[in-house]
């Protein structure tokens, strides 16, 4: 069975953590890896190669790679150059996933030229386009990308008020590549829709594996309650 086979109709769990925030670390990614396995999870996202080799010790699960990287030209940081390609192609990865949207890269290269060399380096790779717009996913899939994911969705200018949900059922009407659904699934009825329409997959990340966001969003509910409510109950 190959890989897609294997992610057909299943969880992706994205275990990452940033420099700047608290499990930042490739044990603790390798142990939140595990533990998604363990809640089900058929495949796990990555950033990072340290991260990725930490997490191979403890799951053989499918692994979608990334390298994020900010350059001062540009605002593409998903796998933006060809540099990071490589150093994920030699780790070796079932899926390597990488920004596709129509903003400037900072080689200065155009996404068709991007995806032409490094899919001639790596012809054997699957590839996978996190793109913001419908238009970015039919450009992506032109240039010959092996998925195509909404991960980006909301988080470019020209797509802030893009509902990824909406962005899924569009790209599964005009692509004939799998779509994953991905950006901002945070519910197990997000997951359930997404699948119901078409998606091949579904990654979750920040819902499941972000514990400083899971608490705001509980905290926030303690901060709207009414402290006059007449409903309110204090449970020791």
């Amino acid at each position: 069975m190959n890989i897609l086979e294997k992610l057909r109709q299943k969880l992706i769990v994205s275990c990452q953590a940033l420099e700047d925030e608290p499990l930042h670390s490739p044990y603790i990614m390798s142990k939140m890896a595990l533990a998604a396995k363990q809640g089900g999870a058929s495949g796990i996202r990555a950033n990072t190669v340290q991260d990725i080799q930490a997490i191979k010790k403890e799951v053989d699960l499918p692994i979608i790679g990334i390298i994020k990287k900010d350059f001062a030209n540009s605002g593409v940081f998903i796998t933006p150059t060809v540099h990071e390609i490589d150093e994920l192609y030699r780790e070796g990865l079932d899926i390597i996933a990488f920004d596709a949207t129509g903003r400037d890269r900072p080689d200065g290269k155009s996404l068709k030229q991007f995806f032409s060399e490094i899919k001639a380096k790596y012809p054997d790779q699957l590839f996978m386009a996190d793109i913001s717009t419908l238009e970015e996913g039919i450009h992506a899939e032109k240039a010959g990308v092996d998925i195509v994911a909404p991960t980006l969705a909301g988080y470019t200018t020209y797509s802030k008020d893009t509902v990824p949900m909406n962005l899924v059922t569009e790209l599964i009407e005009h692509l004939s590549v799998p779509v994953i659904a991905e950006g901002n699934f945070d519910s197990p009825e997000k997951v359930k829709k997404a699948l119901q329409l078409g998606a091949h997959a579904v990654v979750v990340g920040s819902a499941i594996t972000r514990p400083q966001i899971i608490t705001e969003k509980f905290n926030q509910a303690v901060l709207d309650f009414d402290d006059n409510s007449t409903e309110r109950r204090v449970i020791e």
